[in-house]
Order: C-alpha cells, then structure tokens, then sequence
C-alpha cells in the first residue's frame, strides 16, 4: 500500500514538471512598440509566420506605438513573465533609458534578452549636387564654419540624431541639428540641397543614392556593405567607434522561466538561417544575426552605457 501511494506521488509530480514546461499551451503574443511597416514590426511578422510551425501555436503581433516606443515597452514589461508575451525592439530601447529623465519601466532591468534577431545599417549621406564627398572634407568645413552646416533627423532622440552626437563628438565637428517629425521630410529637404548632411537607413538612401541624387560619404557599420563596396566605414574614415548600426532583438518579461527563453532563442535562430528570412531582411536593408541570450543580453548592457554617455555628452533630452 504505501509502494503504492509513493508510485502515486511520483507520477503526480512527474505530471506537474512536466506541464509546468509544456510549453506553449495557448497563443503567443508579439508586441511591436511601433506602426506596422517599420523594420521592427517586419521583424516580428517573419518570426511569427514561422514560428507556428515549430512550436505549435500562433503567434500574434501586436502594434502598441506612441511616445517613442514606450507605450508598448511599458506593457511588454508589466506582462505576466510566463513565456506568452515577448516584444520585439531596436537600440532606441536602451537610447530611451538615458533620454527620458522619468519612465513608468526600467528599459534594461525589467526584460530578459531572448534572441538578438539582426543588424540594421545607417549611412551618412550629403545631397549629390555638391559637396563634401568624404568624411574629412564634412570634418573640415564644419570646424571652419561652427554651426554652419546643417544635419537633418527624424526628430529629437532617434537612432540618427544619436548617431550624429556620436559623430560630432569624435570629430570635434560643430553642425545645427535640425530636427523633424518623421524621415520623409527631412529626406525632402537633403535631396533639395536645404540640408548638408544627415544619417540615413540604407533601404531609405539606396534608391536615392542609386538616382544620383544622395551620395554615400560612409556607412556606420563595422564592414563595407554588399551593396556598396566602395564606400568606406566610418572607421575607416578615421572616426574611432563609429560604428552606429542598430540591432533587433526578441524580449521577454523579467523572470520568464530560462527554459522558455531558451526554446525561443532556439526557434528564432533557426528561422533566420533561412534564405527566404534573410532575403526579406535584406530588402530592408538589414542582415540576420544570431547570439545566446547571454551574448544579447552583454551586446545591451555595454550600449546601453556607450548611448547614457553620448546623451549625457551631448544634453539630449526627448521630454
């Protein structure tokens, strides 16, 4: 009798660890702090088309946008930890944490990294009309003339806007920021001539570019680009730690069980080996990556500090 209640008590147990993991039961949610279209919502939408496949249930994008992606990183991080809602970001995540004096969420302390899903490049751009046509000749004019030359962003805080504070506080360089709401017009008005320089998406620049219109005066990758061999990085023209690429990423809740986390990494990983998945990236200018949650995690810690101290550089406020 009590081998029989002992057997008993181990199957139960062995009934209760096994659910307590398996994993997932019901539909995944994927929440996008930005409008569809965008290269983080593209992101997510591959990710879920696939993922149904392995894991067995749908996987649902949610587009939360406002206040600089912190309505829906708020949400992402006040989400019940339990392996049924991640969310998909860029590096503005890490940005926002020194850009806004007070947030209602801790952009680095209240996720767990899942999966580091791609790069996205910027290209440093001048009307093609005129010069400069390298990173010296820019250099020079603008400490000839402090405040002279202008540079364009899609607002006040975006990855273009830090990426030029980086660029001029390496250089030494002295530029007007010129700030608007949204990419189209500032590429309206580099493409007039009414501004001298500006940091660009390549799926934005390329076809203007391409159009003799823009020209490429760097990349701020780590390497040269496939698409243009012949324009060099931002190191290569002398800027030390120049590289501004963006990185994509999948995020879950603080204190989602490491067992899930793993398992999605795993899935994630294997949908961007897919050539299908990188051409579709590619199209928008970014390429496919992959790290251990532990390496993505380390990649966001250490930007997190290179932004806090170019923020703090620069005296850039988003409130």
């Amino acid at each position: 009798m009590l081998r029989s209640l002992r057997a008993l008590g181990a199957l139960a147990l062995a009934c209760s660890c096994a659910s307590a993991y398996a994993w997932p039961e019901r539909p995944i949610t994927f929440i996008v702090p930005y409008t569809p279209a965008t290269g983080i919502d593209l992101v997510a939408r591959q990710l879920s088309a696939q993922l149904p496949k392995t894991l067995g249930q749908p996987v649902v994008v949610e587009n939360v946008a406002g206040a600089s992606g912190n309505i829906g990183s708020e949400r992402a991080a006040r989400a019940a930890p339990d392996g049924y809602t991640f969310m998909v970001q860029v590096n503005t995540l890490v940005m926002n944490r020194s850009l806004y004096k007070s947030l209602p969420y801790d952009p680095v302390g209240d996720f767990d990294p899942v999966a580091l899903t791609s790069w996205g490049s910027l290209l440093l751009v001048s009307p093609a009309s005129r010069k400069p046509n390298t990173v010296p000749e820019l250099v020079a004019a603008a400490k000839a003339e402090p405040g002279k030359l202008t540079y364009a962003t899609p607002g006040v805080g975006t990855p273009h806007h830090l990426s030029m504070a980086l660029f001029l506080q390496r250089t030494g360089a002295d530029m007007m920021h010129v700030p608007y709401k949204g990419t189209a017009g500032a590429v309206t008005d580099i493409l007039g001539g009414r501004i001298d320089a500006m940091f660009l998406p390549v799926h934005v620049a390329l076809p203007q570019i391409k159009g003799g219109k823009l020209k490429a005066i760097a990349t701020g990758s780590a390497k040269r680009l496939q698409q243009l061999p012949d324009v060099p990085t931002l190191e290569e023209a002398g800027i030390q730690g120049g590289n501004v690429d963006m990185w994509y990423g999948v995020f879950a809740p603080k204190g989602t069980p490491p067992e899930i986390i793993a398992r999605m990494n795993q899935e994630i990983s294997r949908i961007l080996q897919s050539p299908a998945t990188a051409s579709a990236f590619e199209a928008q200018g970014m390429v496919p990556a992959t790290a251990s949650p532990a390496e993505f995690g380390k990649l966001v810690a250490k930007d997190a500090q290179r932004w806090a101290e170019v923020v703090r550089a620069a005296k850039i406020t988003a409130d």
